[in-house]
């Protein structure tokens, strides 16, 4: 196996020839590209890169949703010694302009006119830049060139040039820059070698014994290294194919059609179609729904049962075949051997939601610094609520304030352009000190419970992880987001957001008459409502722990409002600033 980007995939492509390595919706039909077709444009688009000025080392920045151009644009750039760097789509044009500059990008690959207009905006703070592709439409604006034109350019690159920059690589350069999603500040740049990738996508892929032939979907943002390493990197060790979504809003009718062999979503995936299901299933009539709640016993009992090594229930066979089996196709995953979570923290209520049909989900945890994936779990050796175990060639330890370190070949080089936050971020013995606190059982399965930074200190003295209250706080009935206040204050309160889409459920459960969210948020019934339950979730917890008072919201959190990142993490210090208002009025009196 080849140790650099370029010859991997090279190797990849020769092994399959004709077969498919990328479908996409055009017109409500899919249409393939093989393996071979892949290599003729993955080699033009490099050599159109190097005739628009890519020079080694420079940026390739990428902005667009997930599509055939992106994975072509990204491995034609390593080819022609250049570092892509993905774009989220949700980013203003100010961010956008942040990562080019600082990438030095040369080349800005944009999806479409919305995307060309942003890049446009801050074009003129942008001295590196040369070029500008699109990966749809055509523009007249001077320096802006199509997709078409970028591979005719590199139609007429002598193939001996493009080999000249493949052959220059080594293993240990960098091959990608991987943009943080920005919790805490402007992203940092972490580089990612051709060992990183190379090597963790293979041992991903062998731990979870995917096979030739498999199916993936990829529809999560190209810009984070987790969607990467499954749709983008995988394939080139084991072949199948990658199927790009149509669009988030497709992604449901999607995965019916792709029926995925693996299957991975942020917790807010996994909380959408367990609403879904829930919605469905609460239109059934009586004796269906009492069947269906057997069943999700029987499925519970058996998913735990499994993960003690213990037999299932005797009945267990009979409600898969009754209930789970539908479902599963139903959804589009009767094909999926692994449906794993990562990213951010997801609540025990969705995991044993789909532990009860029959769906584990395989929780990951790592981070862009370890390229992806520290820890995962094996469908026969898992346990819910608990990150799985280090991947094997890796080390998985705690420091003494239980501040999760890791130590492999997946452990990235460094900040791009930040000597001094790659010092604290790894040390002279090549830990990983992730900001993470966790706890280790016996059988070396992690648990994460909390971010260093944000434990909160209250007045009184208390540390307080603000995460796993949050998750309780989530798993009642209609809430959205929560974020836990505290720091420096005399006890915890708390902000709430609304689900637009169970709001209608939520209200009725609370006899409220709120039609729409700002309505909700003033409600006295569904205030009350909210208020029982979160006194129920404070009976849970340590007396400093609890939630003594609450306010309710009447905006949504997301990656566009800029309360969350695009990964879906919280983005504390700009909800801090935003609700400040809010914040102060709980601790008012």
């Amino acid at each position: 196996m080849s140790q650099i980007i370029p010859r991997l995939f090279e190797e990849a492509a020769r092994a399959r020839g004709d077969a498919d390595a990328m479908r996409y919706k055009r017109d409500g039909e899919w249409l393939p590209i093989s393996w071979n077709g892949y290599r003729d444009d993955v080699w033009r688009a490099a050599g159109g890169f190097m005739r628009l000025g890519l020079e080694p080392g420079q940026g390739v920045a990428i902005l667009g949703f997930n599509r055939p151009e992106w994975f072509i644009s990204d491995i034609g750039a390593i080819v022609a010694g250049g570092l892509p760097a993905g774009i989220y789509t949700t980013c203003t044009p100010d961010q956008c302009r942040y990562v080019a500059h600082h990438c030095e990008a040369s080349v800005i690959v944009v999806e479409h006119a919305n995307q060309l207009d942003k890049i446009l905006l801050v074009r003129d703070q942008l001295p590196h830049l040369r070029a500008i592709v699109m990966m749809e439409g055509e523009s007249a604006e001077p320096g802006v060139h199509s997709w078409h034109e970028l591979l005719e350019l590199g139609k007429g690159v002598p193939e001996a040039e493009i080999e000249a920059r493949v052959d220059a690589q080594r293993p240990e350069d960098p091959a990608t820059l991987i943009y943080t999603s920005g919790t805490t500040g402007p992203p940092k740049a972490v580089m990612l070698s051709h060992t990183n990738l190379v090597w963790t996508a293979a041992r991903v892929l062998e731990f979870l014994e995917l096979q030739p032939g498999d199916q993936f979907l990829s529809y999560l943002p190209l810009s984070h290294i987790a969607e990467q390493m499954v749709t983008l990197h995988g394939p080139l060790h084991v072949g199948g194919c990658s199927w790009f979504a149509e669009s988030i809003e497709q992604l449901a009718s999607n995965i019916r059609e792709v029926r995925p062999h693996i299957f991975f979503g942020v917790p807010r995936v996994w909380e959408k179609i367990q609403a879904a299901i829930q919605a469905a299933g609460a239109q059934n009539p009586p004796l269906k729904r009492k069947i269906a709640a057997w069943a999700r016993g029987v499925g519970k009992a058996a998913g735990y049962a499994e993960q003690r090594g213990e037999s299932a229930p005797l009945l267990a066979p009979l409600a898969d075949k009754l209930v789970f089996s539908k479902v599963r196709q139903k959804l589009g995953l009767d094909r999926a051997r692994v449906c794993a979570c990562s990213a951010a923290p997801i609540t025990l209520d969705t995991l044993e939601f789909f532990l009860s049909l029959g769906i584990p989900i395989l929780e990951i945890y790592g981070m862009s610094e370890v390229t992806g994936p520290g820890t995962m779990s094996l469908r026969s050796r898992y346990k819910t609520g608990r990150a799985g175990f280090a991947i094997p060639g890796t080390e998985l330890a705690l420091a003494e304030d239980g501040e999760i370190l890791m130590r492999g070949p997946h452990v990235f080089l460094g900040y791009y352009k930040d000597e001094a936050a790659t010092r604290e971020t790894l040390d002279d013995d090549g830990w990983i000190h992730s900001g993470d606190i966790g706890e280790l059982d016996e059988d070396g399965f992690l648990k994460v419970t909390d971010r260093k930074k944000e434990l909160i200190i209250t007045s009184g003295g208390k540390n307080v992880a603000p995460a796993p209250i949050e998750a309780k706080l989530k798993s009642i009935g209609g809430v959205a987001a929560a974020v836990v206040i505290g720091d420096s204050r005399k006890y915890l309160g708390a902000l709430l957001t609304l689900d637009l889409d169970l709001l209608p459920k939520t209200t009725a459960a609370a006899g409220s008459p709120a039609t729409d969210l700002e309505s909700a948020a003033g409600c006295p019934r569904l205030r009350a409502h909210l208020e029982a339950e979160i006194q129920a979730v404070n009976a849970t917890l340590a007396s400093y722990e609890t939630i003594k008072r609450f306010e309710i919201l009447s905006t949504q959190f997301t990656p566009e409002s800029g309360e969350l990142t695009p990964t879906m993490k919280l983005r504390r210090r700009v909800i801090h600033q935003r609700y400040e208002g809010e914040i102060d009025s709980l601790y008012d009196g």
